[in-house]
C-alpha cells in the first residue's frame, strides 16, 4: 500500500460512513482504532495488512481523530489472536468476502495460467493480478505462504501449455530440425548457434553479405510464420533471453519440450532479428555510399580550390585591354594585364560551384557503387521481402520490381530495355535526372539503381515500406500486441484506463470542466500567472505569457531515439518536448 496521502486522499478513502459507523459502535479504545483501519485497509485492498507497518502512519493518525482514540493506542493492536479473528469475519461479512479455499487456489492458479503468464512476467504483477482477481470473485486472498504456491503451480501450467502448442505448431520435421542444433557431435548445428548469437558488426559490404548468408541459413529450419504471432512478445523476449546463454549440453540438459521451446524461442527471435540487421546495414550503408563521395569530392575541391581576392578590380582591368586592343590576341592583351595563374585559378573556382560539386558527387558515387556495393544488390533483393501498403510509395515499390527483374543480369548491359515501364516521379530525385538519361533519353541502369536505393532508404526510415520477416521494421499495422485482443483486459489494466469508452469520455470530460473551473478561480483572483482573456478579431482570446525556456528534460533524448526506433522518422510532426 501507498504510504504517502495527501489530506484530499485521506478524506475520500479512509473515512468511516454510516455502515462503518455502525460496526465500531460496540467498541472501544485499542480495539476500536483496530478494527476501523482493518476496514478501510481491507476495502483498499482487498486484503488483511500482514503487519502494523503496512498501514500508512498519516491514515493512522487521521482515522485516530475519527474515533477518538490516540494513535499511539494502534501499536497495541495485535493481527493474530481471537480478537484479530472475530474482526476479521465481521469485515468479510459486512463486505460480503468468504475465506478462500484450496478449490479457490486451484481456480485461481487455471486463471493466472490463461489470462495473466502469457502477458506478464514480473512476480509483482502476477500477484498483484492474483489479488485484484480475489477482490473481484469476493475472496479472502490466501496467505503468502500459499500466494507463492499459487504463482509456481500458474507458471509450471502456462509453460506447460505453452510448450506444447510451440512443438504442435512446429510439426515432427520442425522439431527434429531444432534438435539436431543441439545433438552432440553436430558440428553444424554448433556453428549454427554461435553464428545466431553473433552481432553483424561494422556497416560494410562484407558483414551485409554475411547477414545474408546468416539469415539464408537460419530461414533453412523452415519455422512455420507466425510461430508466436499470438504471443505476448516478453514472453518470446525472455525464453530468447534463457536461450541465448545457454551452450549446446545446457539444452540437452532440459527436458525435451522445453529443448525444443528454447530453440523454437532463439531461432524465431533471431531470424527477426537478423532481418532487422539487414534493413540497418542497407540504410546506414546507402548513407555512407552517399556520405564517403560527398566527402572525397569536398576534399577534391578543397585542394583544387584557391580563393581569388580582387575580383571586380581583376574584371575592370580585362575589360579595359579588351576595349582598348579588341583585335588583339588574348595572350598579348590580357595575360599581361592579369596574368594567366590568376585567370586560371579563377576558372577553377568558377567550376566549384554547387552544380559542378553535384555531378562530381554523382561521378563518384557511380564509380564507387558499380565497382563495389552493386554486388550486394541481387542477394539482397533475392533475400528481403519489401511490402508496402501506401499507394504513393508505389512508384517505389515498382522501381524495386525493376532492379529484381534485372539483378541477374550482366552489369555490361548499361540500359534498361525500351520497353519496360521505368518509374521515375517519387523515384529520382530532379538533379539526378540528367545522370539518370543520356542523349538518347534512354535510362541508364547504375545511376537509376543508386536512386532507388536512396529512395527506398528514405521510404523504410519513414516506416512507409516495411519488411517481411522484420520486428523492427516489420509492417506498421502489427504493432499492435498479438495478444491484444485476448488479453484485452490486461493491457487497459496497464495503463490504467477503463475498458468502457464512455466512462473514459465522462472521466476526461470531468477533468476538463476541473481544469477550467480551475482556471476561472484563477483569472478571477489573479493568481493565473499573466494568463489574461482578451479578444482577437472580435473574439475571445486567452493570451499566455512568453516564458523563458526550460532546460531539456534529461528523459526526453531517450524518448525521440524510442519513438525514432518503434515508428521511423517523422519529416512532418517533429519530436517535440
Amino acid at each position: 500500500m501507498q504510504q504517502e496521502w495527501s489530506p484530499e486522499e485521506l478524506l475520500a478513502n479512509w473515512t468511516l460512513v454510516d455502515g462503518d459507523w455502525d460496526l465500531v459502535a460496540n467498541k472501544s479504545g485499542t480495539t476500536r482504532l483496530g478494527f476501523s483501519l482493518l476496514l478501510k485497509f481491507f476495502e483498499l485492498e482487498g486484503r488483511f495488512p500482514d503487519v502494523l507497518e503496512e498501514l500508512p502512519s498519516a491514515a493512522v493518525e487521521y482515522v485516530a481523530d475519527l474515533v477518538k482514540v490516540p494513535a499511539t493506542d494502534f501499536a497495541k493492536y495485535t493481527l493474530v489472536g481471537r480478537t484479530a479473528e472475530y474482526h476479521r469475519k465481521q469485515i468479510r461479512e459486512a463486505l460480503g468476502f468468504r475465506p478462500s479455499t484450496v478449490a479457490d487456489e486451484k481456480a485461481l492458479a487455471e486463471w493466472l495460467a490463461v489470462e495473466v503468464c502469457p502477458v506478464e512476467l514480473v512476480e509483482d504483477r502476477q500477484r498483484e493480478a492474483l489479488l485484484v482477481e480475489c477482490r473481484a470473485r469476493k475472496i479472502e486472498p490466501p496467505g503468502r505462504t500459499r500466494v507463492e504456491k499459487v504463482l509456481v503451480a500458474a507458471r509450471g501450467k502456462w509453460e506447460k501449455t505453452f510448450c506444447a502448442r510451440t512443438i504442435g505448431r512446429l510439426g515432427e520435421v520442425g522439431t527434429a530440425r531444432l534438435l539436431s542444433l543441439v545433438a552432440e557431435d553436430s558440428e553444424a548445428g554448433t556453428a549454427l548457434l554461435a553464428a545466431l548469437k553473433s552481432d553483424p558488426g561494422a556497416v560494410g559490404l562484407d558483414s551485409l553479405l554475411t547477414e545474408i548468408t546468416k539469415l539464408n541459413d537460419v530461414r533453412k529450419l523452415g519455422l512455420p510464420e507466425g510461430l508466436f504471432a499470438d504471443c505476448s512478445e516478453k514472453l518470446v523476449a525472455a525464453w530468447r533471453a534463457r536461450a541465448i546463454k545457454m551452450y549446446p549440453s545446457d539444452f540437452r540438459d532440459t527436458s525435451e519440450d522445453v529443448r525444443i521451446t528454447l530453440l523454437a524461442a532463439l531461432c524465431s527471435s533471431r531470424q527477426a532479428e537478423i532481418t532487422d540487421a539487414l534493413v540497418d546495414l542497407l540504410v546506414a550503408l546507402v548513407h555512407k555510399i552517399n556520405a564517403r563521395a560527398e566527402r572525397r569530392v569536398e576534399r577534391q575541391l578543397t585542394a583544387e580550390l584557391k580563393k581569388v581576392r580582387g575580383k571586380e578590380g581583376i574584371l575592370f582591368k580585362l575589360a579595359t585591354a579588351a576595349v582598348d586592343k579588341p583585335d588583339e590576341v588574348v595572350r598579348r592583351a590580357l595575360f599581361p594585364v592579369v596574368g594567366e595563374k590568376t585567370l586560371r585559378e579563377l576558372v577553377a573556382e568558377a567550376k566549384a560551384n554547387e552544380k559542378v560539386f553535384k555531378a562530381k558527387v554523382r561521378t563518384t558515387l557511380r564509380s564507387s557503387y558499380s565497382s563495389y556495393y552493386r554486388q550486394m544488390l541481387p542477394p539482397l533483393l533475392n533475400t528481403l521481402g519489401f511490402k508496402c501498403n501506401n499507394t504513393a510509395y508505389r512508384p517505389v515499390m515498382d522501381a524495386m520490381k525493376l532492379l529484381k527483374k534485372y539483378a541477374d543480369v550482366d552489369g555490361k548491359t548499361r540500359f534498361y530495355d525500351a520497353g519496360d515501364e521505368v518509374p521515375m516521379d517519387g523515384v529520382v530525385r530532379k538533379d539526378w535526372r540528367e545522370a539518370v538519361f543520356d542523349d538518347k533519353g534512354k535510362v541508364e541502369r547504375i545511376p537509376y539503381e543508386l536512386c532507388v536505393l536512396v529512395a527506398l532508404r528514405d521510404a523504410i526510415r519513414r516506416r512507409e515500406i516495411y519488411v517481411e520477416g522484420a520486428a523492427r521494421w516489420r509492417n506498421p499495422e502489427d504493432d499492435l500486441p498479438g495478444d491484444f485482443e485476448a488479453t484485452r483486459a490486461v493491457h487497459y489494466a496497464a495503463i490504467r484506463q477503463p475498458l468502457n469508452p464512455r466512462a473514459f469520455i465522462a472521466d476526461l470530460k470531468k477533468r476538463m470542466t476541473a481544469g477550467l473551473d480551475q482556471l476561472s478561480g484563477a483569472l478571477a483572483d489573479g493568481s493565473a500567472g499573466g494568463v489574461k482573456v482578451t479578444t482577437r478579431k472580435g473574439e475571445p482570446w486567452i493570451t499566455v505569457p512568453k516564458l523563458e525556456p526550460l532546460d531539456e528534460p534529461t528523459g526526453l533524448a531517450a524518448l525521440k531515439e524510442e519513438v525514432a526506433r518503434r515508428w521511423g522518422v517523422f519529416s512532418e510532426l517533429p519530436i517535440t518536448a
